[in-house]
């Protein structure tokens, strides 16, 4: 007799279980040695804290009330859970504050495209450090997770959260309308992208093509050059970040993996700066993500420059078994 489970997730038997918890203590092991202390948050969150955190975050969250008729929300990553522990429970530690955690998250998605309801997540979260340097730190730090879980193809996407606000802003576009363009640059729908910038009122084609021509832009330290020579004041300041980080990166030896992506923007709403994600040329599926959220901290009271990322350990073992195929992966 076949007994169904929820779309969007899935049992886990025991040889999967094995190679999985083989890379869980893989990553905790890369985290706890460069200094992070591994905690842990319930499942279970007030709304009112994941909607204060990112209000996007929260229309994807798990509702339900519960007894005292209190609006409740399963956690729909650890960022928001953990910028609420710092407040609540290391207001007066010294920083900078480095965290990790190892725990699964949930989201009230379409089980498409590889969407997961409940997935399992591994990261960190480095408090207190600003730019370029606690950004350097992160990235060195995943770059590590990564040569741990055998990821040598792997790719580290750096891009700036902050780029096409400014430059919307800087074309007239605001409210809706900036939001809806935002939404069709995080989905790489371009050509949705070009037809509803074009309909806007006192658009020009050269700022269209100037929008396109961005956000195909990837590669080494020459893709800032390219970028500048687009023009514009949110181009020069984005460019200006993402060239500190990566002079920081090369000091520190840790540049190998990353490239420059000017077409990159997450959907949770409290990035800002650098913002990363990352991919492996083998697989259609991004492995994690994350960025700088300086602004994040201070809606639960404290001003602290922040940055973390997070992988999905589901998609980080489809990727390790093709590293560890006969063919690469290769068809």
């Amino acid at each position: 007799m076949i007994h169904p489970i929820p779309p969007g997730t899935r049992d886990v038997l025991p040889d999967e279980m094995r190679e999985l918890r083989r890379l869980h203590l893989a990553l905790i092991e890369v985290f706890e040695g460069r200094g992070y202390g591994e905690v842990a948050t319930p499942a279970i969150e007030y709304d009112e804290v994941l909607a204060q955190g990112d209000g996007r975050a929260a229309d994807t969250a798990y509702r339900f009330f519960d007894s005292s008729g209190d609006l409740l929300a399963l956690r729909s990553d650890m960022t928001i859970p953990i910028a609420r522990l710092v407040a609540t429970r290391y207001a007066g530690a010294e920083m900078p504050l480095r965290l990790c955690y190892l725990a699964n998250a949930y989201r009230a998605v379409r089980p498409q495209r590889g969407q997961m309801r409940e997935f399992a997540q591994a990261g960190v979260e480095l408090i207190g450090a600003p730019a370029p340097q606690g950004t350097a730190e992160v990235i060195e730090v995943l770059a590590a997770a990564l040569d741990a879980a055998g990821l040598d193809r792997a790719v580290i996407g750096l891009g700036d959260a902050d780029l096409y606000r400014q430059l919307l802003a800087e074309f007239g576009v605001e409210g809706e309308a900036r939001e809806s363009l935002l939404s069709r640059l995080a989905a790489h729908d371009l050509v949705g992208l070009e037809a509803e910038l074009s309909d806007l009122p006192g658009i020009s084609d050269e700022q269209v093509a100037t929008c396109i021509a961005l956000s195909q832009l990837r590669g080494g330290k020459e893709v800032l050059d390219e970028a500048r020579s687009l023009g514009g004041d949110a181009v020069e300041r984005a460019t200006a970040r993402m060239g500190e980080t990566l002079e920081e990166l090369e000091r520190r030896g840790a540049s190998r993996r990353v490239q420059i992506d000017l077409g990159l923007l997450r959907d949770l709403g409290y990035y800002s700066g650098a913002i990363l994600e990352v991919y492996d040329p083998a697989l259609g599926h991004v492995l994690g993500g994350g960025g700088r959220y300086d602004g994040l901290m201070k809606r639960f009271g404290l001003d602290l420059p922040a940055a973390g990322f997070a992988l999905y350990m589901e998609r980080v073992h489809v990727a390790q078994l093709e590293e560890e195929s006969p063919t690469g992966g290769s068809s």
